[in-house]
């Protein structure tokens, strides 16, 4: 006859049964958080206004409120790009309601056509609802060759229900490159050489 556990067995069978049981209760976790990973995305997506971003907004005809002026502070980023990247000017001021543009430059500092894509950001949060662009840059990718410079409008309206203590609004663009795109349009863009057939006569 096997001899009953004892005391130090017990103990340590008691301590798998517990590590298991957190595991399982991880894994739970780990798979609903799964689930919820697609609203909270929607939700992200709808308040930094990274939804849609290739595409222009729908602008009403407005008012222009000539008591009010808000100051929209212009940012540029690159990730990973040989680019330099800038805004003309670092600010402006603005009434909402107002049609405006605004100029940034990028110029490609490397040796080889590179493709890339901006993403527009916005501080406030908030304050991406009431940003109106008719026309961005970040719309379609950008493939610049080597050593081209650029200057590219965005032209845009503040929306008048922008909330009263919405004073400043920076507006972010970041440049990523997009991988494979610039070859792409390289080969598209060059001859093909037309194809021959040969056959032999037996």
């Amino acid at each position: 006859m096997s001899a009953a556990p004892g005391p130090r067995e017990q103990t340590h069978a008691a301590a798998n049964r517990r590590l298991l049981q957190r595991l399982a209760v991880i894994a739970v976790g780990m798979f609903g958080f799964g689930f919820l990973l697609v609203p909270f995305y929607e939700q992200i997506c709808k308040v930094t206004g990274l939804r849609d971003i290739d595409r222009a907004d729908t602008v009403t005809n407005t008012q222009v409120v000539t008591d009010r002026t808000i100051r929209l502070e212009l940012d540029s980023n690159v990730r990973h790009l040989a680019w330099t990247f800038r805004s003309l000017e670092p600010f402006v001021d603005i009434h909402p309601g107002e049609l405006r543009q605004v100029v940034y430059e990028v110029t490609n500092n490397s040796d080889r056509a590179i493709t890339g894509q901006a993403i527009p950001s916005y501080g406030p949060q908030h304050a991406a609802p009431y940003f109106r662009k008719l026309e961005c840059f970040c719309f379609a990718k950008q493939t610049l060759q080597p050593g081209e410079t650029r200057q590219m409008p965005v032209v845009f309206v503040i929306d008048p229900k922008a909330p009263a203590d919405l004073g400043t609004i920076t507006l972010s663009y970041t440049f990523f490159e997009v991988e494979g795109a610039a070859n792409d349009t390289q080969r598209a863009a060059s001859p093909r050489a037309p194809s021959t057939t040969t056959r032999s006569d037996s």
